[in-house]
């Protein structure tokens, strides 16, 4: 098995923490699959707090024998996005994608051409930001020995002339355990140990440290299976803050998530936040 990407290093405990939970809105979800094998994805998000309604809308068609994907995405800031990507072809484990946007309304366009590789020992992806002016590169390696990862990541803008982002990540993962370690910058640390405690209990723990701040950021996290369509969601920070959720598949292809985050520390005050989601997929 290749090792992550640089970016899903520590995933399984972040997803611990952030799966099962959607505070403060109201989201529906909803996919499907045409005959002729077009995907189609839409949501719409409703914010209880600003009021704010965000709705989403895109279609994805393979062409599997020249290995390329074609996704078309639109939401309602007014913005287009179109992304086309080649896998497997060019070479085994290459990924090769390019991604634009184009906003009508300000003329506003970005561009960023995506590359990624994976094998049994390494995993490397790039971002090169298509900007004319001075682009900015983004480069990120994982190495894997007998469970062993060892990440580096660093951006350098051109425009700047400067490297942006020094980032260094460590970590020990196997099918049911996972230990995470970073440095960004040289001023954030971070880190996170995952554990699969039997098959109906995921536990997750997770720190965060400024330099020059006392303040450090500690939570712990579960997830537990009732059944094959039911689970629950906990989780709790050294803020006393508190998150719960229930996810429940309905039916095939229907599943409700409630969600709640209750504040510890005023508790009598006021400000706690409830969230549902419904997701459709055929």
């Amino acid at each position: 098995m290749s090792p992550p990407y640089y970016a899903d290093l520590g995933k399984k405990s972040s997803d611990v923490f952030s799966k099962g939970y959607h505070f403060g809105v109201f989201k529906l979800d909803l996919k499907t699959k045409s005959e002729s094998g077009v995907e189609f994805s839409s949501g719409i998000t409703s914010n209880q707090e600003s009021g704010k309604v965000f709705g989403s809308l895109s279609s994805k068609y393979a062409v599997k024998d020249y290995g390329l994907t074609f996704t078309e995405k639109w939401n309602t800031d007014n913005t287009l996005a179109t992304d086309i990507t080649i896998q497997d072809k060019i070479a085994a484990g290459l990924k090769v994608t390019l991604e634009g946007t184009f906003a009508p309304q300000t003329g506003s366009k970005t561009g960023k051409l995506k590359t990624s590789f994976a094998n049994d020992t390494v995993a490397v992806n790039t971002n090169l930001d298509l900007d004319l002016a001075g682009p900015i590169v983004d480069v990120a390696a994982v190495l894997k020995y007998q469970g062993w990862l060892a990440g580096a990541n660093t951006q350098f803008d051109t425009q700047k002339a400067k490297f942006s982002k020094n980032n260094f990540a460590f970590g020990y993962q196997t099918n049911d355990f996972a230990l995470h370690t970073n440095v960004d910058n040289g001023k954030e640390f971070g880190g996170s140990i995952y554990q699969k405690v039997s098959d109906k209990l995921e536990c997750g723990v997770s720190m965060k440290w400024t330099s020059g701040s006392s303040d450090t950021l500690f939570g712990v996290g579960a997830k537990f299976a009732l059944d094959s369509d039911a689970s629950l969601h906990a989780k709790l920070n050294n803020k006393s803050l508190v998150g719960l959720g229930y996810q429940q598949k309905l039916r095939p292809g229907v599943t409700l998530t409630l969600s709640a985050a209750i504040d510890g520390q005023n508790f009598n005050a006021g400000g706690h936040k409830v969230g549902v989601a419904l997701e459709l997929e055929p």
